[in-house]
């Protein structure tokens, strides 16, 4: 039996409209005011709440991701302000993992200037609309010099990189499933539970996700489509003058997407660290995933003005970047060396998030600049 304030929100907007489109019941559960999962502060994320993310495995993640924007900043001529913004920034893991590493001095005297000046340079801003969430961050980074703004339409101007770590795979997507046309999945309720349907596509541009992405799907392929990333990346490049975006997130090129070993799609459930394929229970209270396509993130960019510099999964590009370097920087003589790095390798290794997490780098700006974490495998022409 459905219960709760949130599934009777959900049955109102049924019963006025005769059903609603997943992504649009997806979009009340993770984000609806208050009571969504990601709008409740009664939700946790880490180790002790529903899943837990690269920052919360270890902070060498937080100093890969310092490098990368150092480096970033090198290849941009080491402007006097360059300005971190992450998105999606959760506790704030991430982030003072970043400041933490860039803060602490290295042996070598090159690295050193370059952390110094650097540091010097960066302006960080989290862009963060859940109030809880900007609590649970300033509690955690303390007297650290951080903006806050609600979203990216607060920012114009910006000059260095935007980044997210597991952002996309929890904007909401339409289902659909194909029959001898396209149909699109439709959350309905009969009196005692959610029920599916399917009916025409909402939207035209479904089909042209499709016909674009998946032209090959066959009688019952189900699977989702993500049409929020396109207008997330036209707002990233309005803000973005010069510089970087960087994606790291679960997915997969759309051939790989949709292909014939997906015909039930990518969606998952997280609530307290297991894994269910069903939606439409412990609405509020479990999170709502899908695979990101990289493929349409490369096409999307490209058409606002976004290049593609490099994908490839995490652990390469993790390797490739220096990983090694830094875990002698931040362990070298330390009786914990062994132990951290047996944590550091479910970073990299194909088991864990080396091979499920991918990364991408799309760039605004003159010329196609290289970055050491491609150096070794860039699967940008596969995408």
């Amino acid at each position: 039996m459905v219960s709760g304030p949130l599934e009777e929100i959900i049955i109102e907007k049924i019963k006025k409209r005769g059903g609603i489109t997943f992504e649009e019941f997806m979009d009340t559960a993770l984000y609806h005011p208050g009571l969504g999962y990601y709008a409740s502060p009664e939700n946790m994320i880490g180790r002790e709440g529903d899943f837990y993310t690269s920052p919360h495995l270890h902070p060498a993640f937080g100093a890969m991701t310092g490098r990368q924007l150092m480096e970033m900043w090198v290849i941009m001529g080491k402007p006097r302000k360059f300005e971190a913004v992450e998105m999606g920034a959760g506790a704030g893991y991430l982030c003072r993992d970043i400041l933490d590493y860039l803060g602490r001095p290295p042996k070598e005297p090159s690295l050193a200037r370059n952390k110094a000046e650097f540091s010097r340079s960066l302006r960080y801003i989290i862009v963060e609309p859940f109030l809880h969430f900007e609590k649970k961050q300033k509690e955690l980074l303390g007297d650290n010099d951080i903006a806050w703004v609600k979203s990216l339409n607060e920012l114009n101007g910006i000059t260095g990189c935007i980044f997210s770590n597991e952002l996309l795979d929890a904007f909401p997507v339409h289902l659909v499933e194909k029959e001898d046309d396209l149909k699109e999945v439709y959350v309905a309720f009969d009196g005692n539970s959610f029920t599916e349907e399917k009916y025409k596509v909402s939207r035209e541009d479904i089909n042209d996700y499709v016909v674009m992405f998946a032209p090959g799907l066959q009688p019952g392929y189900r699977t989702e489509v993500n049409l929020r990333i396109r207008g997330w990346l036209r707002d990233i490049s309005m803000v973005l003058t010069e510089g970087f975006l960087l994606t790291i997130d679960y997915g997969y090129s759309s051939r790989e997407y949709y292909s014939g070993e997906r015909t039930a799609g990518t969606l998952l459930c997280y609530h307290k660290h297991r894994v269910n394929e069903n939606p439409y229970q412990n609405i509020g209270r479990q999170d709502i995933t899908a695979h990101v396509n990289f493929s349409s993130l490369k096409k999307w960019g490209e058409e606002s003005g976004l290049k593609t510099l490099g994908y490839c999964p995490q652990g390469i590009y993790l390797a490739a970047a220096g990983i090694d370097e830094v875990i002698t920087e931040l362990y070298a003589g330390s009786p914990a060396y062994l132990r951290e790095v047996a944590k550091i390798k479910g970073l990299i290794m194909p088991q864990g998030m080396g091979d499920s997490h991918n990364v991408m780098v799309q760039y605004k700006g003159k010329g196609l600049p290289q970055l050491r974490g491609f150096s070794i495998s860039n699967h940008e022409k596969n995408l």
